[in-house]
C-alpha cells in the first residue's frame, strides 16, 4: 500500500456531511419520498419506469426479448427516471418501490394494478406470467434461478463496490479499489468457468439468468462499464468475452440497451418508449 489512513471511525456514525462523489447529492441515510410526484401512465398494461443503468437495462432487454419472441401481452410503455435529479424520491415512484431504486414496473392488465420492484423480482415475474427464457423442468429452472440470485448477490461488490471506487469516487483509495477488484475478477473467473462448458450461463438455453447477468459483466468485458476492461484484463476471460459478444448481437438486446439512455452515443439514446415504432421513428423529444 502506497497510503496510510489514519482515520478512527466514531463511537456513533452521523450523517454530518455529503459523501462527495458523482452521487453525492442523492445518497442519505433515510427512506420515502422527499416530493410529491405521480408517476405517468401509458396505453399498454405494462409501465416500466427505469434508467439504462445495468439494473435497468434487464428489465428493458427482457421485454424486448419478449416481444421478439411473439408475447404481444409484453408491449410496454418505458419512462425515465432521472435518479441524478432524485426522480426516484418522488412520491409515485416510493409507493411503487419503497427502496427507491430503479427499474420498477406496474402490470395493469389484471383487475388490480401489480407493482413489482428489484429487477430480478421483474425478470421472474416476466418470466412466469410469458413462460419465456425460464426452464420449465425443475432441474433447468433451479439452475437458471440460483445464477440469477447470483448476480443479485454480486452486483453490488461490481457496481457500488468496484465501480464506486474505481470510477466515481471523490479520490483514489488504493486498498479499496483492490479489494474490490479482486473479488470481481473472481466473479469473472466463475463466470469464465462456467462458461466453458455451456453456451449460456445457465446451460444450453439463453435464459434470464443471461439477461440479468449480462448488463453488468458482459459490459464490464466489453469496455462500457467503468473503462475498466484493460485494468482487469478481460481480455484473459475468453468464455465470458465469447458470450459477451453473442449476446450483444442479439437485436432484442441492441434495442433493450437503448431505452431510457441518456448518456453515449445520441443514436444509441430512446429516451422514452411507448411502441416498437419509436426505435425507427424517433423524435428529438424521445431521444433527447
Amino acid at each position: 500500500m502506497s497510503t496510510v489512513y489514519d482515520y478512527v471511525p466514531p463511537k456513533v456514525w452521523a450523517w454530518e456531511q455529503p459523501s462527495g462523489g458523482r452521487f453525492a447529492n442523492i445518497n442519505r441515510p433515510v427512506a420515502g419520498a422527499t416530493h410529491e410526484k405521480e408517476l405517468p401512465v401509458g396505453k399498454h398494461p405494462l409501465q416500466l419506469y427505469s434508467l439504462a443503468t445495468p439494473n435497468g437495462q434487464k428489465v428493458s432487454i427482457m421485454l424486448e426479448e419478449l416481444l421478439a419472441a411473439g408475447h404481444a401481452g409484453a408491449e410496454y410503455d418505458a419512462w425515465l427516471i432521472r435518479i441524478g435529479e432524485g426522480d426516484q424520491f418522488g412520491s409515485g415512484f416510493v409507493a411503487v418501490n419503497p427502496n427507491s431504486k430503479i427499474p420498477a414496473m406496474v402490470d395493469r392488465s389484471g383487475p388490480e394494478p401489480i407493482r413489482i420492484f428489484e429487477s430480478g423480482s421483474i425478470l421472474l415475474y416476466l418470466a412466469e406470467k410469458f413462460g419465456a427464457f425460464l426452464p420449465r423442468d425443475l432441474a433447468g429452472r433451479t439452475e437458471c434461478l440460483s445464477w440469477l440470485f447470483w448476480q443479485v448477490g454480486v452486483a453490488p461488490f461490481l457496481g457500488g463496490g468496484f465501480g464506486h471506487f474505481y470510477n466515481y469516487a471523490p479520490v483514489k483509495i488504493e486498498y479499496a479499489i483492490n479489494r474490490y477488484a479482486m473479488e470481481v475478477k473472481r466473479e469473472l473467473d466463475v463466470l469464465d468457468q462456467r462458461l466453458a462448458q455451456h453456451p449460456f450461463v445457465a446451460g444450453d438455453e439463453y435464459t434470464i439468468a443471461d439477461i440479468a447477468i449480462w448488463p453488468w459483466y458482459g459490459g464490464l468485458v466489453l469496455n462500457e462499464a467503468y473503462g475498466a476492461a484493460e485494468f482487469l484484463s478481460a481480455q484473459d476471460y475468453t468464455h465470458v468475452m465469447r458470450w459477451a459478444k453473442t449476446i450483444a448481437q442479439r437485436p432484442a438486446v441492441q434495442r433493450g440497451r437503448m431505452v431510457n439512455r441518456t448518456s453515449g452515443d445520441p443514436a444509441h439514446q430512446l429516451r422514452e418508449r411507448h411502441a416498437a415504432s419509436d426505435f425507427q421513428d424517433r423524435t428529438q423529444d424521445k431521444i433527447g
